[in-house]
C-alpha cells in the first residue's frame, strides 16, 4: 500500500511539473515581434431609450508590437509590450504580469476604485492570475484560470471587470465597467486575443445594467525580431525609469487594500505627468507623482 501511495504522489507531481512546464511555454510564446490586426464590433445593444443610442463604431486597426519579457521567474512572468507607430516612434503600451497560485487580486468597480480581493489557496491551486496593466501601470484588471492544454490547444480563459479600453473612453461615457471575457490562445504563427465583453452601467450601489455586448478578436502574428529593433532599443535606454515606476506600484499593491485614483490632474491623466521627468528622475520624484493621484481614505 506504501509503494501504490509513493507511486500515487510520484505521478502527480511529475504531471503537475508538466503542466507548469507547458503553462510557461505558453506564456513567454507572447513574447517577441508581432503584426497585430485589431478587430472589434458591437453586437447586441440593449438601451433604455434607444432613440438617442449611439454604439460603437466597428474597428480594424494594425499595428506593429514588440513583447518585451522583463522578469522570468519561476512563478511569475511579466510582458511589457510596446507599440511602433510610423517611422520608430514607440508608445509604452500594456503590461501583463502573470503569477502562479497567486491569492490576492484587484477587481475593477468603477469609478476609479479597485476592490482588493484575497483568494482561497485551494481555488486557484495550479492556476496562474494574469493582472494587465495600463501604459503608466496603474491597474487595470486581473483574473485567475488555469491554462488548457488539450485537444491540439493552449489557451487561458478568463472573466473580470475593467476600466473601459481608450478604443471607448475616447468616444463616450454612458457606461463605466467593461465586464471582459478574454481568451488568450496560442498558435502555430503567434496567438490570439479573444474577447467577449459586456458593457455595463453600474451604480454608486453596485447594480449593473448591461447595456451593450461586444466582440473582440486581435490577431499576433510572429514576425522576425529585427522589425522591432527600435523598441528594444528604446526599452534598453527607458528601462529603469519604468522599474521604478513599477517599484512604487507594487508598493502600493502590497498594502493589500483598496485603492482608489484619480482619473486626472489638471485635465491630464498620470502618464502625461509622468511623461514631463526625466529618463533619470529619482524614485522619489515618480513616487510624488503618482502619489497625486492616490486618494487617501
Amino acid at each position: 500500500m506504501k509503494n501504490y501511495l509513493l507511486l500515487a504522489i510520484l505521478f502527480l507531481s511529475v504531471s503537475t511539473y508538466a503542466q507548469k512546464t507547458e503553462d510557461v511555454k505558453s506564456i513567454k510564446a507572447m513574447c517577441g515581434c508581432y503584426e497585430i490586426k485589431f478587430n472589434f464590433a458591437e453586437t447586441f445593444n440593449y438601451p433604455k431609450d434607444s432613440a438617442n443610442y449611439k454604439a460603437s463604431k466597428v474597428k480594424h486597426e494594425n499595428a506593429l508590437e514588440w513583447a518585451q519579457l522583463i522578469e522570468d521567474g519561476s512563478d511569475k512572468i511579466s510582458i511589457q509590450h510596446l507599440l511602433i507607430v510610423g517611422k520608430g516612434h514607440i508608445v509604452k503600451h500594456w503590461r501583463q504580469d502573470w503569477l502562479f497560485e497567486n491569492t490576492k487580486l484587484y477587481d475593477y468597480n468603477g469609478f476609479e476604485n479597485w476592490k482588493f480581493k484575497s483568494l482561497p489557496k485551494d481555488k486557484v491551486k495550479g492556476q496562474w492570475t494574469q493582472k494587465v496593466y495600463e501604459v503608466d501601470d496603474k491597474p487595470r484588471y486581473e483574473g485567475s484560470s488555469s491554462w488548457i492544454h488539450a485537444d491540439g490547444r493552449h489557451y487561458w480563459e478568463n472573466t473580470t471587470n475593467a476600466p473601459l479600453p481608450r478604443r471607448e473612453y475616447t468616444q463616450r461615457s454612458d457606461y463605466n465597467i467593461t465586464k471582459r471575457t478574454n481568451v488568450h490562445e496560442i498558435i502555430k504563427d503567434g496567438w490570439i486575443h479573444d474577447q467577449d465583453n459586456d458593457k455595463i452601467i453600474r451604480d454608486e450601489k453596485g447594480n449593473d445594467y448591461v447595456l451593450a455586448q461586444e466582440k473582440g478578436h486581435n490577431t499576433y502574428t510572429k514576425v522576425d525580431d529585427s522589425k522591432c529593433e527600435a523598441a528594444q532599443k528604446w526599452w534598453v535606454a527607458n528601462q529603469e525609469f519604468w522599474k521604478k515606476v513599477r517599484t512604487k506600484w507594487n508598493a502600493e499593491f502590497a498594502k493589500n487594500k483598496d485603492i482608489k485614483l484619480k482619473s486626472d490632474i489638471d485635465g491630464k491623466p498620470l502618464y502625461m505627468h509622468l511623461s514631463k521627468l526625466k529618463a533619470d528622475a529619482s524614485q522619489e520624484e515618480i513616487n510624488t507623482v503618482i502619489d497625486s493621484f492616490i486618494v487617501s481614505k
